[in-house]
């Protein structure tokens, strides 16, 4: 008898820890990576449709590590939550891009446990040479979509991960997610149409703009491995903003619903 009371005993307390597992909140991480993205460079506090509940879930677990106010617990993935979850990323030994504030997969499940579980997650893949260029396969495989769409191979002249190759970049080729593509023989807004689509933030510059050749400029939204730089364009292209310097209007071609490249290949 004691026997079967201390096995049923056991079964009721995995039952019990299963029941707790199945209760915490879900975090969608593209939610979490689109804020990120765009709620840094609002003018106001607004939260961005959609990302509120998994925003609220991220920020209520660093405010209990003591890294967040609760005033800044809104759902507003904003400049503090975004200092905050850098010093939690420095916590975990990470450095660089890693500790930047913008989530990747491996700490977003760090900061979750036991507090939420992490669905839609996104990672970057492997880095790889294509078109003579380094990326990421995520970036890869969104360009080799590009191309087939346009019936066309593109000429990569600067790729990622290349910190301080080109001083006139601003650091947004430092990380992962950003390409800079020849504009010779193409008709460039068809080109930036294209890469939009299968969700760049790309933009046509030209020399009367700054100090480079005319090329195209693509950010990879929502790639954990944007630098800072690239990140802040990625959210000015939501916010319909050219991601330049002067932040003025965005003058590229519209692309309505703005996707990334997780909901192109949803939406089929």
């Amino acid at each position: 008898m004691i026997r079967r009371i201390g096995v049923l005993a056991a079964v009721l307390a995995v039952l019990s820890g299963s029941a707790v597992a199945h209760a915490l909140p879900a975090v969608n991480m593209e939610a979490v990576l689109k804020a990120a993205q765009i709620d840094p460079r609002r003018a106001d506090s607004a939260v961005t449709p959609g990302s509120g509940d998994s925003v609220l879930a991220v920020e209520r677990a660093l405010a209990d590590q003591g890294l967040l106010s609760a005033g800044y617990v809104d759902g507003h993935f904003g400049t503090k939550t975004v200092e905050a979850y850098a010093a939690f990323q420095r916590a975990q030994g990470s450095t660089g891009l890693d500790a930047s504030g913008f989530p990747g997969r491996a700490s977003l499940v760090k900061l979750g446990e036991q507090r939420f579980t992490v669905t839609r997650t996104l990672v970057p893949g492997a880095r790889v040479t294509y078109r003579g260029a380094l990326m990421n396969e995520r970036t890869k495989a969104m360009l080799v979509e590009a191309e087939r769409r346009l019936g066309r191979s593109l000429v990569v002249t600067q790729g990622s991960y290349n910190p301080g190759g080109d001083p006139t970049s601003a650091g947004t080729h430092d990380g992962g997610g950003v390409l800079d593509i020849s504009v010779s023989g193409v008709t460039p807004v068809n080109v930036v149409r294209e890469l939009r689509t299968v969700g760049f933030a790309a933009w046509y510059r030209t020399p009367a703009q700054g100090d480079w050749e005319a090329h195209i400029h693509a950010v990879a939204l929502a790639d954990p491995d944007l630098s800072p730089p690239a990140q802040h364009q990625g959210g000015d292209y939501y916010l319909g903003l050219n991601g330049l310097a002067n932040r003025g209007p965005d003058d590229g071609p519209a692309v309505t619903p703005k996707r990334t490249w997780e909901e192109y290949r949803r939406a089929g």
